[in-house]
């Protein structure tokens, strides 16, 4: 279950660049230290640690994107097989997302009161903070998908159900890792994609609310599918709010709310 996520890793331009790096031919090691004064060069070394942090910081939402989109699919063949294990190692990967939650974090506040981030910087920070709280929902939402596994079997529900469950499940993968491109690319044109994806979401939700309520299902598995279809559609509106934080973070108006 390790992700394979198609979002690489953005490098922030210039992290590597020092100033004050000697012109060629001229000084160098400690005689050109000598040429700079101290401060310069501490100020020099802290902007490099800083994009070093905001490196980690992408590389953990990228991999919080990951386990999200990778993970919709393995609760819900989880849920259409009745495999408890699937769930038991979602459950794993909770614990570490919930552990890679508090890091981000912590990441976000301490450069927020070190560094005094403008601009890119500081909306990458604050972007970061308000959509890893709707990552780590929507991975609650994908385990509580996978638990339904431990109570239904597969031959509970009717053909059409599975049908309609399965092709829920992969409109709101798709959405995700759609999310996730759009995120390291800085794309806000995402979130017009991504609304028309959870229209359609929304009237797969009604199809199986009615298919449910049809009679062909046992009332106590009509009422946990009810659930599971809340679940993926709520994956869809978490898929949507990150989107809209995206346009903020790619230099549009801050969303409301």
């Amino acid at each position: 279950m390790d992700p394979n996520p198609s979002f690489s890793r953005r490098r922030p331009a210039g992290s590597n660049h020092l100033l004050g790096a000697a012109p060629r031919g001229g000084p160098s090691g400690s005689h050109r230290s000598r040429l700079l004064p101290p401060t310069l060069v501490g100020v020099n070394e802290l902007r490099l640690i800083f994009h070093q942090q905001l490196e980690a910081i992408e590389e953990k939402v990228i991999q919080l994107f990951a386990y999200v989109a990778e993970d919709v699919a393995v609760a819900t063949e989880a849920l259409l097989s009745g495999d408890t294990g699937a769930f038991k190692l979602l459950i794993e990967r909770e614990e570490l997302i919930d552990g890679l939650y508090r890091e981000l974090e912590d990441l976000v506040n301490d450069q927020l009161a070190l560094q005094a981030p403008v601009a890119g910087d500081l909306r990458l920070l604050l972007s970061t903070l308000r959509i890893v709280p709707e990552l780590e929902r929507s991975h609650d939402l994908v385990v509580h998908i996978a638990e339904q596994a431990t109570h239904l079997l597969s031959d509970d529900l009717t053909p059409r159900t599975r049908g309609l469950v399965q092709r829920m499940a992969e409109i709101s993968g798709d959405m995700w890792t759609r999310a996730g491109d759009a995120w390291h690319d800085r794309d806000p044109a995402a979130v017009d994609e991504l609304e028309e994806r959870d229209d359609g979401l929304d009237s797969l939700h009604s199809a199986l609310t009615a298919e449910l309520a049809s009679g062909k299902t046992s009332v106590p598995v009509a009422m946990d599918m009810t659930l599971v279809a809340r679940y993926y559609e709520r994956l869809g509106d978490h898929a949507v709010n990150v989107a809209r934080r995206i346009v903020f973070l790619s230099g549009g108006s801050q969303p409301a709310g």
